[in-house]
């Protein structure tokens, strides 16, 4: 398991000090204040926006955060680093694991939170609330589901912005033809565009984990690649054609498509599937898709 990324601890009213790293979470803790004012800068957050913060350890970044907000949102699993977040005034701590928390309905809860707006003058229509700018250290274990997860919330999100894995953010942001672009590349780029802010040593925690670490952004991008008529077939596509990636497009789709719907969708055969952009991918899907109907 790779290790979790938690910022440096702070020292908080009524909770000790010390707190030892869980393994099952593989716990580090972010130290460099260089790091932390960075990641701050780039969220560059403002009062009255809904953020919401996943894995907000002991609370460094949840700190400057909440102090620029004056109200902040935090998901965090841990049950004891839980406990050290309830109490401060404009924190609410949500204690359940990221993967089952209903995004869309967090939406619906802050906004109906919210200090109630002035009323418009020019314009009878109430505003529309604000979307939720999430961000976050997401442990490595699930990063790959938790950002399918955060994907279906797209439409509810105005930004995102995590540390990750280097290796993780590299596969997220890669183009075609590069050695790292593959299913999470295609995925993540229908929905989002990426781009990686910083990249994080391990000697900026402590203890230092075996791995580099970097910031990426995501902004969603409603069909910037295309739409899906069908994205269920889409996905199940796109995890087929990169399920062998040394063999051809035409080999590992041999199930799904042949080579009149290869062509059609504007994919050689003999194409492996790193070599093949994006939006030939929701080509090829809504190909099959009208084929079928």
């Amino acid at each position: 398991m790779m290790p979790r990324f938690f910022q440096r601890p702070l020292r908080q009213r009524g909770h000790a000090m010390k707190h030892i790293p869980r393994k099952r979470f593989g716990q580090h803790f972010l130290s460099d204040e260089a790091v932390i004012d960075a990641i701050v800068r780039a969220i560059a957050p403002c009062p009255g926006q809904a953020v919401v913060e996943i894995g907000p350890g002991l609370a460094a970044l949840t700190q400057p955060l909440l102090q620029r907000l004056g109200r902040l949102t935090v998901i965090e699993l841990d049950r004891d680093l839980a406990a050290r977040l309830r109490g401060q005034a404009g924190l609410q701590v949500i204690e359940s694991d990221v993967l089952k928390v209903d995004f869309a309905q967090l939406a619906r809860d802050l906004a109906a939170q919210a200090p109630a707006a002035a009323p418009a003058e020019t314009s009878a229509e109430t505003p529309a609330p604000a979307k939720l700018r999430v961000c976050g250290n997401l442990p490595y274990n699930i990063s790959t589901p938790l950002l399918f997860h955060l994907s279906c919330y797209a439409d509810e999100v105005e930004d995102m912005h995590f540390m990750l894995q280097k290796e993780v953010v590299e596969r997220m942001v890669a183009e075609p033809g590069s050695n790292d672009f593959g299913r999470l590349s295609v995925m993540l780029q229908y929905f989002f565009e990426m781009e990686k802010l910083l990249d994080v040593p391990p000697e900026a925690f402590s203890p230092a984990p075996k791995v580099d670490s970097a910031v990426v952004r995501l902004i969603p991008a409603k069909h910037r690649i295309g739409q899906a008529q069908d994205f269920e077939q889409f996905a199940a596509l796109v995890k087929q054609a990169f399920h062998q990636r040394r063999k051809t497009i035409r080999n590992n789709l041999k199930d799904l498509a042949d080579d009149n719907d290869l062509q059609a969708a504007g994919i050689s055969p003999q194409e492996r599937a790193e070599h093949i952009a994006p939006e030939k991918y929701v080509a090829l899907a809504n190909l099959l898709a009208q084929k079928a109907s």
